[in-house]
């Protein structure tokens, strides 16, 4: 289903496996809220007067409670994206405070700087975060977690996400990344919470 302008609270909310979502526009608060295996997009309408990756695209608390599914925004999100997010993937442009907050599962990408206080709570999933800038570090409540090189799972995941991400919203970031791809790799950062990689690494997860 295609959908043009703005959305209300919880668009795509609990959406099901089998169903795709693609707006051009943007959402309002708890998009993505407890994602259950569909697939949702948001892009920026082709005549958009601004620039995406400096814009909110997606309003706070994106995927609340998501279990399984992928997201891709174009643009960035707003507060506590992916807050208990169990299991869906999800790539965004950048992300304001508390961004995985709570995490249990899953994996998300962001394509851009971070607010504060990110993976406050965060007990399992894996983040990986553009950090061009070298300014990520100060910006991770590393009460839970660590930050981690990636290994060849991780590039296999990361490069998978971000073709979608480009084929379904025709990101120029993700396109920039792709296309220097030896180069941009060291510029992620991988947040994972020791314990969950000790799982991941005994084949428990």
């Amino acid at each position: 289903m295609t959908f043009h302008g703005t959305a209300g609270q919880s668009f795509g909310a609990r959406l099901a496996h089998g169903v795709e979502f693609t707006l051009h526009g943007d959402t309002n608060d708890y998009a993505g809220k407890g994602l259950s295996g569909g697939v949702m997009a948001a892009r920026p309408p082709a005549d958009a007067g601004f620039v995406p990756e400096e814009t909110v695209i997606a309003g706070n608390t994106v995927l609340y409670g998501a279990t399984s599914g992928r997201a891709f925004f174009r643009g960035l999100a707003g507060e506590r994206l992916a807050v208990r997010n169990s299991g869906a993937h999800a790539v965004v442009e950048g992300v304001g405070d508390h961004g995985c907050e709570y995490m249990t599962g899953g994996r998300v990408v962001v394509l851009g700087e971070t607010g504060r206080n990110f993976a406050a709570g965060m007990s399992g999933g894996i983040a990986y975060v553009l950090d061009e800038r070298g300014a990520f570090p100060g910006r991770v409540n590393m009460d839970l977690v660590e930050l981690d090189e990636l290994d060849d799972h991780d590039r296999d995941t990361l490069s998978t996400l971000l073709a979608e991400h480009a084929r379904r919203t025709g990101s120029p970031v993700a396109r920039r990344v792709l296309d220097d791809w030896r180069t941009m790799l060291g510029a992620f950062v991988k947040v994972i919470p020791p314990a969950y990689k000790r799982a991941v690494a005994g084949g428990r997860v």
